[in-house]
């Protein structure tokens, strides 16, 4: 981009210098024409023209070498002297007014390749004392004789003129080029916002894709996981059956409800998976969803169920972590404890969310251990940056508290309360 850029810039320098050259010669051309009109005939004539037209034709030349080769700046002011001193000659023989213009042309030229503005500024007083001084002499030089008066008029007037001219070229070319350096560095400026903005476009998507793949990899993960957990205790509560369907009928049955309901978690579990894998919208709330998997866990049994669940909006690392723990300690006080009755509670605070859920199973004595489903639950909760307990005493149920913390744009909002009962 920067490439084209400059590429461009040269290209345009290139055409403003050969139209300052073009001016020029035209304006050499009317100094060789009014020289020739205004001088005498005869031999003075033939000098005059001769002298005029040969340093014309010098300066043109000298002017086109420094614009389109010559590159190293000493060497340029070299030739501004000689521009200098053929413009000196010029004026000498001509006395002419349009000795400004040459002057403005030549400045021009030297303005474009001068970068600091005190520089130029040095050149362009060194130049009106030069045009002062030269315009001065030629006019003096070709008009000898002349009255006093009239030669003060004509000198002053014309002395005038020129600085103004040189003056206006001043100002004017500064203002061009200064407009033409910002425009040159606002194109650069946006050429490069372009291709930031590109790269980071092509960055983002990198980035969406590794996302993308990363959640995938995580949600297979969690299928194989969730899916083998739930698969073997289904298949170890149904063997337990067989074995007990003689002996101890009640317990069979237990199992076989523990195993069902497991089932139906691992089938749930698997459908929700595979609707994210296939880029599907969540459309359940979290609320619902919990409300969803306490139905499905206590349908066609005798179990009870009581629910304080507030209307929680957390992301979705957080909701499919809620609602897998909520699954697990449900089939767990079942299958291990029992349990014919429960409380799920989930409050969101403005220190963030606490699930808690309680039974009224057989509890355990002293220290509790953490199969692969309550393990699961801590590990779950550390890792969002929140904690996990567990309490039970023999005989009195077990108890599951996590604490979750305040993600941005939690709102707190009214519960929902409800009783569940399957008779």
């Amino acid at each position: 981009m920067e490439t084209s850029v400059n590429i461009y810039s040269e290209k345009f320098i290139k055409y403003v210098k050969l139209v300052l050259i073009a001016i020029l010669v035209i304006t050499e051309i009317m100094v060789c024409a009014q020289t020739a009109i205004r001088s005498t005939g005869g031999k003075a004539l033939a000098i005059n023209l001769t002298v005029v037209s040969v340093c014309c034709f010098l300066l043109a030349v000298v002017e086109t070498i420094d614009s389109f080769v010559i590159k190293n700046f000493t060497l340029k002011m070299v030739f501004y002297g000689i521009d200098a001193a053929l413009l000196l000659v010029i004026c000498m023989f001509t006395g002419n007014s349009l000795l400004a213009a040459l002057y403005c042309v030549v400045l021009t030229q030297i303005y474009m390749n001068v970068e600091r503005f005190r520089d130029k500024f040095i050149l362009f007083m060194v130049s009106c004392a030069l045009f002062t001084i030269s315009f001065v002499l030629g006019w003096v030089f070709t008009n000898a004789g002349a009255s006093t008066i009239n030669s003060t008029v004509e000198i002053a007037s014309g002395t005038l003129f020129g600085l103004l001219a040189i003056a206006l070229d001043f100002i004017i070319v500064q203002f061009l080029l200064s407009f033409y350096k910002k425009n040159k560095e606002l194109s650069a400026a946006l050429k490069e916002a372009d291709e930031s903005r590109a790269a980071l476009k092509e960055a983002s998507k990198q980035l969406s894709e590794t996302a993308v793949f990363e959640e995938r990899n995580r949600i297979a993960k969690d299928i194989h996981d969730n899916a083998g957990h739930s698969m073997t205790t289904v298949i170890m509560q149904t063997e337990a059956a067989k074995l007990l369907i003689d002996k101890d009928p009640e317990e069979a049955k237990n199992r076989i409800i523990s195993a069902n309901i497991q089932a139906r978690n691992a089938l749930e579990q698997m459908r929700e998976s595979v609707h994210l894998l296939a880029g599907r919208e969540k459309t359940l709330t979290l609320r619902e969803e919990m409300e969803g998997i306490i139905a499905q866990t206590i349908d066609g049994t005798d179990i009870k169920a009581r629910y304080d669940i507030d209307d929680a909006a957390p992301d979705g690392r957080v909701c499919r972590f809620l609602c897998n723990s909520l699954k697990e300690c449900l089939a767990n006080g079942i299958r291990h404890g029992r349990a014919t009755a429960f409380y799920i509670e989930l409050k969101n605070g403005v220190d963030g969310l606490v699930f808690y859920i309680s039974d009224n199973g057989t509890g355990v004595d002293g220290k509790v251990n953490a199969g692969f489903g309550l393990s699961g639950i801590l590990e779950g909760a550390r890792s969002l940056g929140g904690a996990c307990r567990f309490t039970s005493v023999k005989g009195e149920g077990f108890e599951v508290t996590v604490n979750l913390p305040a993600a941005e744009g939690q709102k707190l909002n009214t519960s929902a309360q409800n009783e569940v009962k399957n008779d």
